[in-house]
């Protein structure tokens, strides 16, 4: 076989077809998107990573680390918003790739997408379990130590993981519930989720609104740490660091595409909730930074929960119940709509014959890919019950950034080959701003690279994935059996 047929591609216009004739329903509208967005993004990077990348890496300048995140996000979005009003069509990334860069490149997107997705789910679960154990403290259910500990945990001495005996059974419950509701369906999904999306929005708000009177401008000094000597610890490498690890929460803009085949009008609406979307969560994100490392100082913040340790600071019973509450709400919708959008990712993937046709199955009553969640929803519970966040976040981060940098490439490349194609929306300055989003997504692996565990596992995911798709997928590809008849 010649390399060449590596890189067999898609027609867009099979894609476009494709997208026409679904089993999927066509219930989602702009504002159904837009929340769909928000539902995703606001959760782990307020509630959870924001906290621990201010006392590890970045200090009060965690809010330099978000603004470095939101402009990769922006130009990547942008590239994100132009492709999916071409080809709106479940799968996003995986979908775009196929059509422009060939078969092979797809499944790799593909392969990345269960970093950007599933991991996430699992990293966003065990920022929830910490939530619910604060709550449940609050009226004094505690739950036992090796009950929400990971059954790894990372040794950073010797840049190893090491097995502690526990395992984080509110993470794993909180997957399993989730998988359930997906299960039922995505209108009723989509119902629940923006409702909790509301709830959030308003706690957060009210998070900024009350905790700015709280602020002691002596915890914002020094700004920006002195380094340490450790690699990525303080200084510019630590704010570079810090971007690394809280960039994993924007992925909400890019859940938005995987819903293109459910979207009522894709090509308007799948642009306006990915940007929208983008825009409202930046700046809740540097305000809710600001007012986080203004309550207590940085180098306490290094616990799962760390919004719930500020409130818990400026002790206002009320405000900590209700902060509480709006962060396992949020971190539920997050969990929801990552798990979503990575099944209809195996979705797409199993049409093509690329996955197990079983993944492709459509449920009769409910019109959801069932076996496809109940397999990824288990899976994704066992790696939140067992293995540490930080570890996680990292692959999520590495995972995240790779696919962006594809999906900016397809852009580019899809001006040059295709240019005559229909393009509702289109990025501008173009191609400067894909080729910024490339070197923002680069500059920030660059800042993840100084953790030895995650790169090791982050190879050999990759070696893994290549491995599925020499052995399976390429033999039971459906477009190269049609091509061969």
């Amino acid at each position: 076989m010649s390399f060449s047929k590596f890189f067999v591609k898609k027609s867009v216009a099979s894609i476009q077809a494709e997208s026409e004739k679904g089993e999927l329903k066509r219930t989602l509208s702009a504002a159904n998107l837009v929340s769909l967005g928000i539902g995703c993004i606001i959760g782990a990077g307020i509630f959870v990573m924001t906290g621990q990348a201010a006392a590890q890496y970045a200090g009060p300048a965690i809010i330099i680390s978000f603004v470095l995140a939101g402009f990769c996000c922006a130009f990547a979005g942008m590239c994100y918003a132009e492709l999916a009003s071409m080809l709106p069509v479940s799968g996003s990334a995986y979908s775009y790739s196929y059509a422009s860069l060939g078969e092979i490149v797809a499944w790799v997107m593909g392969w990345l997408l269960l970093l950007e997705y599933g991991i996430a789910a699992a990293t966003v679960a065990v920022g929830w379990s910490g939530y619910v154990v604060s709550f449940l403290g609050n009226f004094g259910i505690v739950i036992p130590a090796w009950l929400t500990t990971p059954t790894l945990q990372m040794d950073t001495a010797a840049h190893t993981l090491v097995n502690t005996g526990g395992i984080n059974l509110p993470a794993l419950v909180g997957i399993l519930a989730m998988t359930w509701l997906l299960v039922m369906g995505v209108k009723e999904s989509a119902t629940v989720n923006n409702v909790i999306v509301a709830i959030k929005l308003f706690v957060v708000i009210l998070f900024v609104a009350v905790g700015i009177f709280y602020v002691d401008p002596a915890n914002w000094h020094p700004f920006v740490p002195a380094p340490t000597g450790v690699p990525g610890q303080y200084g510019w490498d630590g704010i570079l660091r810090g971007a690394g690890i809280v960039f994993f929460a924007y992925v909400g803009f890019e859940a938005v595409s995987t819903a293109a085949q459910e979207a009522k009008n894709p090509k308007r609406d799948v642009p306006i909730g990915i940007l929208g979307s983008l825009l409202v969560c930046t700046v809740l994100y540097m305000l809710v930074a600001l007012v986080l490392t203004g309550i207590v100082h940085y180098d306490t913040l290094n616990v799962p929960d760390p919004i719930a340790k500020a409130v818990d600071a400026i002790k206002l019973p009320w405000l900590s119940f209700m902060v509480k509450i709006g962060a396992i709400a949020g971190l539920t919708s997050v969990m929801m709509v990552l798990l979503y959008g990575q099944t209809r990712i195996f979705y797409t993937m199993a049409r093509d014959g690329l996955m197990p046709a079983a993944f492709a199955k459509v449920h009769p009553k409910f019109k959801t890919p069932y076996i496809n969640t109940l397999v990824v929803g288990g899976l994704i519970g066992i790696v939140a019950a067992t293995t540490p966040i930080n570890v996680l976040g990292d692959l999520v981060s590495l995972g995240t950034l790779t696919a962006f940098s594809i999906i900016c490439f397809t852009v580019l490349y899809l001006r040059k080959a295709e240019p005559k194609l229909a393009r509702p929306f289109r990025v501008p300055f173009s191609p400067y701003f894909p080729l910024l989003g490339i070197g923002f997504c680069g500059y920030l692996i660059y800042g993840l690279l100084s953790n030895p565990v995650t790169v090791k596992f982050y190879i050999a995911y990759l070696i893994v994935g290549l491995a599925v798709y020499f052995f399976y997928s390429q033999h039971h590809s459906k477009l190269r059996k049609k091509k061969k008849a």
